[in-house]
């Protein structure tokens, strides 16, 4: 948690000029988030996760250093809110706490409604056309899903985690609905979006979701 701490202060730090207590308030707040007991994957590790995915993406893409911030900022905020009981808003909800976390702090309104629209792309995580040529877009949309593209241990602990978050659902329900959301990711001619993340991590990303999908069929 220090080292998060520690990073959140200098991802902000590009972008507000508010005091280093404002600072540490925000972020002391996200960060509670991140830790709330009923999180078992969409937690602080997968946070730290897609933080690290993010740098790795825009270093190896080049990409410019405006857009990296946004894809980092974004990446902070994207499941600031979660619930598996209540899934269907946690990404509107989620957009709505970056607006005012980063109102709180004086951070320009263009930032602020692109770091937004980011947190909002996770929904469906499907760029297309004009929006799959934003830099900050696909770097978010790839780094949330670098877990797809995990070694095998890391793969299959994810996908316990995700049963344990929906724990309430009956295991032919979970089986079905889970498939839903996997197998479209299997099926496009493409997981991933950006050109380092097609290279490394395609292939794996491929062979662990039809191995989960096999897993959910019985």
């Amino acid at each position: 948690m220090d080292a998060l701490r520690g990073r959140w202060r200098t991802d902000c730090g590009q972008v507000t000029r508010a005091s280093p207590a404002e600072v540490d308030e925000v972020g002391a707040r996200l960060l509670r988030r991140w830790r709330e007991p009923h999180r078992r994957y969409h937690d602080a590790t997968h946070l730290a996760e897609v933080l690290a995915a993010v740098d790795t993406l825009c270093s190896a893409d080049d990409v410019a250093a405006a857009d990296h911030t946004v894809a980092v900022l974004a990446a902070w905020f994207h499941d600031a809110v979660y619930s598996a009981e209540d899934h269907e808003t946690n990404e509107v909800a989620s957009a709505d706490v970056a607006r005012e976390e980063l109102g709180r702090l004086g951070v320009r309104d263009e930032i602020r409604s692109r770091v937004a629209l980011l947190v909002l792309d996770t929904v469906a995580h499907d760029l297309s056309g004009e929006d799959a040529t934003d830099p900050a877009r696909v770097v978010l949309h790839d780094a949330d899903l670098w877990i797809l593209a995990s070694p095998v241990a890391r793969f299959d602990e994810y996908c316990r985690q995700v049963r344990d978050e929906y724990a309430h659902v009956p295991a032919a329900a979970y089986a079905a609905g889970r498939s839903d959301v996997l197998r479209p990711f299997l099926v496009r001619p493409r997981v991933y979006l950006s050109a380092h993340a097609r290279s490394a991590w395609e292939d794996t990303a491929r062979e662990n979701l039809a191995r989960e999908l096999t897993r959910l069929a019985g």
